[in-house]
């Protein structure tokens, strides 16, 4: 079995044997979808392979290639009318320059746009009877061109646009090309113009089916009046699979690997890949969770080529995705929106996701929680996770991949120095060798919660004193570390489980229950909880019940995760924050079944 990671031709896919997963199903369902189809997934999650798909099977010219690259698969089977009847152009804005003048930007777009049309022309040569014209100034003249010639040649287009977005998110992870994309897209800009050419086109021009690719909706609004006929799918429940892998699908995968011969274990690579992968939902009606197509590549790639699981389970080719959280962190309120989001027991709740917003709107309107948590869905950073109080959707981090990028970002921001991130790392190796929290909690009182109590959070409370430990504790090279974890009919706060390719090393397997008392429940100042030893604080009535009642949690937590995992040594802790001035806390010796 060979994994395509990288590869998104689907012609070789198939012709060079690659691994491919059958979604040739789906083309009716697109059929019947409607003529001009909009469809937004994540980065890297598998819509160029999507459109390759399409073009190979709706292209005239490879109507002799059919059976060899479809008769396997599902769609061979039961082919629609319409395969291999059509003119195909594929247009790629991830292609165009967006850098220089505006002028310079138009160019690049003109040039791109006549580059594919002047391929057009030499792939369907012999079965055009007229000449397609191209003018280098003006691709929508060239188009109309072209047009006409197909039209003459009796066929009809298919119009393939991937990453229609592209301006628009260089604009708004840059934030600096404001007037240049005003100047594309508003008014009789030349993006808008595309679109309304492309419209023109579908109303009896030739153009007879449009599929539009992208990463959010951002470029939706501004172009409006200029497209206003594609159809939105990108949050039907009929395609919430249409990209990624499920996990009956990935089960498989790894089943039949594990028959060719491996020392390694297919139970113990899903787990690890379900952690780390899984977790995505692009229904707001609900559906089966996906993994990420390119991470899920990546991972089986290198478990089939090396036989081990890769030591940086995040892909650096997703490493960009940290500069949209990065973005979002610099917006007013943008941190507690990160914090929230790490809240797994509760996510983030919006009353809605927003469907269409402009780039004015990213860089100059007032950015609420629904507004940022609408794009960190976009972004593939947050996902749909059911519905809350009034029908209100529920959003939260798909995967521990995911939440490594939150806990990244959080902690360049609070914790910046040479000296933090030459600590960080030697008082987190205590915790992993020794089960020894001291060290770690003094850091958290002298350095850490000094930081969050100048910050302005609705949070004085527990979530904050997890995320602290959160943040430092997190290592996924070592750890499927998560938040939150469903056991017991409950959720354990934070546990550490060594993923399994990992314990030939000598790191502990950990569980941390944390519970939080203010000033005002003790009634005393932030100066007597400083003042009074960490023994002194574990003797008060209120500190003494809260680490009892985190200990009883641990002892039931504990015992369902050693089942969960086969543990034979998991190390489990009592922590009570108290206030944003200390932290207490107790190691807590596992009750023998």
């Amino acid at each position: 079995m060979r994994f395509p990671y990288g590869l998104s031709d689907f012609s070789k896919l198939i012709q060079d044997g690659y691994f491919y997963q059958d979604r040739t199903d789906r083309i009716p369902l697109l059929e019947a979808a409607g003529d001009q189809l909009i469809f937004i997934r994540p980065r890297r999650f598998g819509k160029s392979l999507l459109l390759s798909m399409l073009e190979h099977y709706y292209d005239v010219n490879r109507a002799a290639q059919f059976e060899a690259l479809f008769g396997h698969l599902a769609i061979g089977r039961n082919p629609t009318p319409r395969h291999n009847q059509y003119f195909v152009m594929k247009w790629d804005f991830s292609l165009v320059k967006a850098q220089g003048e505006v002028k310079d930007i138009e160019a690049a777009l003109h040039q791109h746009l006549n580059d594919r049309m002047a391929q057009f022309a030499a792939n369907y040569a012999s079965h055009l009877t007229q000449p397609v014209t191209l003018r280098p100034d003006n691709a929508i003249s060239s188009l109309e061109s072209l047009l006409s010639a197909t039209r003459a040649a009796g066929r009809k287009l298919y119009l393939l646009i991937d990453e229609y977005d592209n301006f628009a998110n260089d604009v708004l992870m840059a934030g600096q090309k404001q007037e240049f994309y005003e100047a594309l897209l508003y008014g009789e800009g030349l993006l808008k113009t595309v679109f309304k050419a492309v419209k023109a086109a579908a109303g009896g021009l030739g153009l007879d089916r449009v599929f539009i690719t992208g990463v959010s909706p951002v470029v939706l609004s501004d172009m409006t009046s200029g497209y206003n006929v594609g159809e939105n799918i990108y949050l039907d429940a009929t395609f919430n699979d249409l990209c990624g892998f499920t996990e009956a699908e990935i089960a498989a995968v790894l089943a039949r690997m594990a028959e060719e011969g491996s020392s390694w274990s297919a139970a113990e690579a899903l787990e690890t890949m379900r952690t780390f992968y899984n977790g995505y939902c692009f229904s707001e009606t609900g559906g089966e969770r996906l993994y990420n197509s390119t991470l899920s590549l990546y991972f089986l790639k290198a478990l089939q080529t090396k036989g081990c699981y890769p030591q940086e389970m995040l892909d650096e080719n997703l490493a960009m995705d940290r500069g949209k959280l990065a973005y979002i962190a610099q917006l007013p309120h943008g941190e507690a929106v990160l914090i929230q989001a790490l809240n797994g027991a509760e996510g983030v709740i919006i009353p809605r996701l927003a469907r269409r917003f402009g780039v004015a709107d990213v860089l100059t309107a007032v950015k609420d929680q629904p507004f940022m948590a609408s794009l960190l869905y976009y972004f593939g950073v947050l996902t749909f996770a059911g519905r809350g109080v009034l029908g209100k959707a529920i959003l939260n981090i798909p995967n521990l991949v995911a939440r490594s990028l939150y806990v990244e970002r959080l902690r360049e921001l609070w914790l910046p120095t040479y000296e933090d991130r030459q600590t960080i790392p030697r008082l987190a190796e205590t915790v992993y060798l020794k089960g020894d929290l001291a060290p770690l909690v003094a850091f958290i009182e002298q350095r850490y919660l000094p930081v969050l109590s100048n910050r302005d959070y609705r949070w004085t409370n527990e979530l904050l004193v997890k995320i602290a430990f959160l943040t430092l504790l997190f290592d996924d090279r070592l750890y499927m570390m998560v938040s939150e974890t469903e056991v017991d009919h409950g959720y354990s706060d934070l546990s550490l489980i060594v993923r399994s390719d990992m314990r030939r090393f000598q790191a502990l397997d950990l569980l941390l229950e944390f519970k939080y008392l203010g000033l005002k429940d003790l009634g005393l100042s932030g100066e007597q909880v400083r003042e009074s030893t960490a023994a002194q604080l574990a003797a008060l009535p209120l500190i003494r019940a809260k680490l009892a009642e985190a200990a009883d949690q641990a002892q039931r937590y504990g015992a369902a995760l050693r089942t969960r995992y086969g543990l034979t040594d998991l190390r489990l802790f009592a922590v009570v924050g108290v206030g944003l001035e200390r932290v207490v806390w107790q190691a807590i010796q596992p009750v023998e079944p």
